[in-house]
């Protein structure tokens, strides 16, 4: 049988390749790794690792140890960077080519799978960009796309098909086919959350990975917005929960609640209005018709907004995958010539709350 490795980082980027996986058992025996450098820029990501720069990212810290724990709890089989097992892979399937294998990936079938919304192309972002070929500095998935390594890159919606493209990647490898976990935020009306009725605010993990904020003043803003409704707090998992809970409970107004835990998209479903600041679940608010504040341009959100498919992304992401693998030729000829085969019945994983 032909292997595929899948290379997870967030709980969001592991379930989505797991869902992936799943579909394509059959054909391709999966491993699962962490993202992980290796030729050239192997030692430079070693650096950045030894010196904990990294931390707080999805491979370094509690993001990779929960990636770990899922991998270990539902037994997937792991060959951490390759170099446990030493497999040669048939396909790789990749959730960001921000930091890739690149001997692997130049010898190897690979496809990309959005894993959700990127980061702001600030003007770090940009300089890095100009100046460098190391996306990685920007600390955030700003760039994802810039290396345009991938022969097949599969995003959320047209609107993100002209972002990856302004990024770099190459328009005809690019497809629009939704991604796992945002493409049936219908779904989520029905839920076990008991709340109702009030303004949620979910933060961002900005301090973590080492971008400037002022808590202080996003709190005052969120409750401005509120104007005296109920206000319900939803910390990033990767936040410094003691800190985060210590500021709202000294600027939000008496009563505001605190929640460190659950799913937050299960909250915004019932919330009557949602403050982000840099976050995908921007989106859930946005599919679901709830007035969204954030401090991405909201009209740019809406141009962007994952297809909404009925939850069929990981079909239509493991069909291409499987076509893909049985195509002599690159990645623009493949898609070139490309039919979609009919969705099958829809494959469930139980996703990670965020």
């Amino acid at each position: 049988m032909k292997k595929a490795l899948y290379l997870i980082g967030s709980p969001n980027q592991t379930t989505q390749m797991h869902r992936v996986a799943q579909l394509l058992e059959d054909e391709y025996e999966p491993y699962f790794s962490q993202l992980y450098y290796d030729g050239w820029m192997r030692g430079f990501y070693e650096w950045l690792l030894r010196n904990n720069v990294l931390e707080g990212t999805v491979v370094q810290g509690l993001v990779k140890e929960k990636a770990d724990r899922y991998v270990a709890e539902h037994n997937l089989r792991r060959d951490f960077e390759n170099r446990e097992l030493r497999h040669d892979y048939d396909l790789v399937v990749c959730c960001s080519d921000i930091i890739v294998p690149w001997p692997l990936l130049k010898k190897t079938k690979s496809v990309f799978v959005q894993e959700g919304m990127t980061d702001p192309l600030n003007l770090w972002a940009r300089v890095v960009k100009r100046f460098t070929n190391f996306p990685i500095l920007t600390i955030s998935t700003a760039l994802n796309g810039m290396n345009n390594c991938c022969d097949v890159y599969c995003v959320a919606s047209p609107g993100y098909a002209r972002h990856f493209e302004h990024i770099g990647v190459e328009a005809d490898k690019i497809i629009v086919t939704g991604i796992p976990n945002f493409d049936d935020i219908e779904k989520l009306r029905t839920n076990s959350f008991p709340h109702r009725g009030y303004v949620l605010v979910a933060t961002t993990d900005m301090r973590e990975t080492f971008r400037p904020e002022n808590r202080k003043k996003f709190i005052r803003h969120a409750t401005r917005i509120a104007a005296g409704r109920p206000m319900f707090f939803k910390f990033h998992p990767n936040e410094n929960m003691a800190r985060a809970t210590a500021e709202v409970q000294r600027y939000a107004p008496p009563g505001t609640r605190i929640f460190t835990e659950g799913n937050t998209e299960e909250m915004i479903a019932n919330c009557v209005e949602l403050v982000t600041q840099y976050s995908t679940v921007a989106y859930v608010g946005l599919a679901l018709g709830i007035p969204v504040h954030s401090y991405f341009d909201v009209d740019d959100l809406k141009r962007k907004l994952p297809i909404q498919n009925g939850g069929t992304s990981a079909q239509r992401i493991a069909d291409i995958c499987r076509q893909f693998g049985q195509f002599e030729g690159p990645g623009p000829a493949f898609l070139k010539q490309y039919k979609p085969a009919a969705v099958p019945q829809l494959v469930a994983v139980a996703a990670e709350p965020r």
